[in-house]
C-alpha cells in the first residue's frame, strides 16, 4: 500500500473525515483552516478560511452538499462544499471539539469543552439542507454533562441516540429528542480519557480509543463492551473497516512522554486488528509523530490518517488486503508451534 502524501497544513492533524461515498477527504488541523482532497489522487479540492483559532473537528453531510466545523475559537461554522461559503456561523462559550451530522443530515451535534466556569455540553443544531436557506440559530437541545465532559459524541442509528465519551473514561448514551441520559458505562480506565468513537456501517456498534492503551468495541443498545484491542501506546484514534472485519487503531507517544531508556521511541504506526479474534495483524508506518486521527473509506477502499506531523497519508487498499484470510493464517500458525 504506497500511500499518497498529502501536504496542505502547517500544524499538527487533528481530524479527518471521508464523506459517504468516499472519493473526498476532508481534513482539520492547529492552523485555522479545512482542506478538501479528492481521495483516489490527493489532489487538493479546496481549502475553506474563516476560523479564529486551532481547528478540532470536521464533519460532511450524507449528500456531499455542506461540511460543518469547529474550533477553539468558540464557534461551529457550515460551508457550502462547492462555493466554499460559510453558510452559518453559530457562536458558544468555550471551545467545539466534535461536530457530527445525523444520518440524514438535518440536524449537527457539537461537543463543547469544559472551561472558564463553564461545563461541557453536547448541543443540538437544526440544519436547512438548502444551501440558498437561511439557517436557525436557535439550540434545539442541549445537554449539560455535569459529572464529567464529554470529549467525543455521534449519533446512533436512525439518530435514535447520541452516544457520548468523557474523560473519566465512561460512555452515556442519551435520547436524541429529550436529552435524557439512559445509561451510563465505564467503559476504559478511570480518568482514562476517551480520545475517539466511530461507528460501523450501520450504526448499531461503535468504537472508542482511550489514552489507557486500549480501544473497545461497543453495541449501542446495551453499552456492553463486545472486544477490546490492547496496545503498549496511548491511542488517539479508532476506525472500524466495511467488508473485512479489521479495526484500525492509531495513537503514539508525545515526544515529552518518551524516556530516554525506551527502545521503541514514539510507536507511530497505524495498527490493524482483527475485528473477531482481537489480535493484531499488522501495521504501517510513515508519521513522525503520534496519529492524531484515522478515517476509514465507508466503500472500504482504503484508509487515511493524520498526524502530529502535519501529514495526512492516505492509503488505497491492494490486492493483497482484499485477499488475506486471518482464519487461514491463524491455522498456519499455530500447526508451525505443533
Amino acid at each position: 500500500m504506497r500511500p499518497i502524501l498529502l501536504q496542505g497544513h502547517e500544524r499538527a492533524l487533528t481530524q479527518i473525515r471521508y464523506n459517504r461515498d468516499g472519493d473526498l477527504i476532508f481534513s482539520t488541523a492547529k492552523d485555522q483552516h479545512i482542506c478538501a482532497w479528492f481521495a483516489h489522487n490527493g489532489e487538493r479540492l479546496g481549502t475553506y478560511h474563516g476560523h479564529q483559532g486551532a481547528l478540532w473537528t470536521v464533519d460532511v453531510d450524507p449528500t456531499s452538499t455542506m461540511i460543518a466545523s469547529g474550533a477553539a475559537d468558540n464557534t461551529v461554522k457550515l460551508w457550502d462544499i462547492q462555493s466554499g461559503k460559510c453558510l452559518k456561523t453559530w457562536d458558544f462559550d468555550t471551545a467545539v471539539k466534535r461536530v457530527e451530522f445525523s444520518e440524514d443530515g438535518s440536524q449537527l451535534l457539537a461537543v463543547t469543552e469544559k472551561r472558564m466556569g463553564f461545563l461541557g455540553t453536547i448541543v443540538v443544531l437544526d440544519i436547512n439542507r438548502d444551501v440558498n436557506a437561511e439557517q436557525s440559530g436557535e439550540k434545539v437541545l442541549v445537554i449539560t454533562c455535569e459529572d464529567a465532559k464529554a470529549t467525543v459524541a455521534g449519533w446512533s442509528y436512525m439518530s435514535k441516540y447520541i452516544i457520548a465519551g468523557h474523560e473519566d473514561g465512561s460512555v452515556s448514551k442519551y435520547d436524541a429528542k429529550s436529552g435524557e441520559q439512559l445509561d451510563n458505562r465505564q467503559v476504559h480506565e478511570p480518568d482514562a480519557l476517551v480520545t475517539d468513537i466511530q461507528w460501523s456501517s450501520d450504526r448499531t456498534y461503535f468504537i472508542t480509543a482511550s489514552k489507557d492503551k486500549s480501544a473497545k468495541l461497543v453495541n449501542v443498545d446495551d453499552l456492553e463492551v463486545m472486544k477490546t484491542y490492547t496496545t503498549d501506546t496511548p491511542l488517539n484514534s479508532a476506525s472500524i473497516t466495511p467488508k473485512k472485519d479489521f479495526v484500525i487503531l492509531g495513537g503514539g507517544q508525545a515526544a515529552m512522554d518518551v524516556t530516554t531508556t525506551s527502545t521503541r521511541q514514539g510507536k507511530f504506526e497505524a495498527r490493524f486488528y482483527h475485528k473477531i479474534f482481537e489480535e493484531e495483524i499488522g501495521r504501517v508506518r510513515g508519521h513522525f509523530g503520534p496519529l492524531n486521527t484515522v478515517a476509514v473509506d465507508p466503500q472500504g477502499r482504503g484508509y487515511a490518517s493524520g498526524g502530529e506531523d502535519g501529514y495526512v497519508r492516505v492509503h488505497q487498499f491492494d490486492k493483497g488486503y482484499f485477499d488475506f484470510t486471518y482464519e487461514v493464517e491463524r491455522q498456519a500458525r499455530a500447526a508451525q508451534q505443533m
